[in-house]
């Protein structure tokens, strides 16, 4: 591999662009199944009819694994966002946009959000009683079978030089409740300090989903609870506040 340059680096992974291919190195703590699940993942999303880049190959690069995928030559969301403010809210439209086209999708063979959620409250270090109130929270939750990419940002979406815009990092992704992943989005954007933004984002998906705002937000103790296994001490007095909404 002759990587051309760093593109980005991100929780113990590091992406680099290799001519016409994109490379994600991971950090020595992933396993070959985790990386194989991304890549699985990724390939359903693709022949679910969703605008991916194509999986090349799964390989090992300096004693680590690595996924390459095609090179998409763009510029993130995120980017556009920053650099143009006064088109945020149109970018913001398309960004819910491509959410809900996503959502309309279905692909039975990932994952279930509803067991991965189940698995992940049960590694928490939260108390007995909260857990339980979390797994009962869910199981009263209705039962859908849409995609969910389950890490939907900005910084996840690249628009190509084409104006095209394509669907990054599949490493969460399942089938389930969109509501459940808009409220993982709206926290996501919160963590980011972008509060304008997620009051945004979360009032145009509601309109653009037909979707009551309140039912939306009846996911937040679960995506909060599932957050705080990232470890991050900083944010969790803040994931804590959501385990009181009902």
């Amino acid at each position: 591999m002759n990587f051309d340059r760093i593109i980005a680096v991100r929780n113990d992974k590091t992406v680099y662009r290799d001519g016409d291919r994109c490379v994600k190195v991971f950090g020595g703590g992933y396993t070959c199944a985790e990386v194989l699940n991304e890549a699985h993942n990724q390939a359903l999303a693709l022949e679910a009819g969703l605008r991916v880049p194509k999986v090349l190959e799964v390989t090992r690069f300096d004693g680590k694994w690595a996924l390459v995928s095609e090179y998409i030559k763009g510029t993130s969301l995120e980017e556009l966002m920053r650099r143009n403010p006064e088109k945020r809210d149109g970018y913001m439209q398309l960004f819910v946009d491509l959410q809900l086209a996503m959502h309309a999708k279905t692909c039975p063979e990932m994952p279930k959000l509803r067991d991965k959620m189940n698995r992940r409250i049960c590694g928490t270090d939260l108390t007995a009683t909260l857990r339980f109130s979390l797994h009962a929270m869910l199981d009263d939750m209705p039962k859908h079978g849409k995609v969910c990419h389950g890490d939907f940002c900005p910084e996840n979406i690249i628009i190509s030089e084409e104006g095209e815009p394509y669907i990054l990092d599949w490493s969460h992704a399942t089938q389930g409740n969109a509501s459940a992943d808009a409220a993982r989005t709206y926290l996501l954007f919160w963590l980011s300090g972008d509060i304008d933004g997620a009051d945004k984002y979360i009032k145009m998906f509601c309109e653009k989903s037909n979707t009551e705002m309140n039912y939306v937000k009846k996911w937040m103790p679960l995506v909060a609870a599932v957050r705080t296994l990232s470890g991050k001490e900083a944010e969790r007095e803040f994931l804590h506040s959501w385990f009181d909404i009902q």
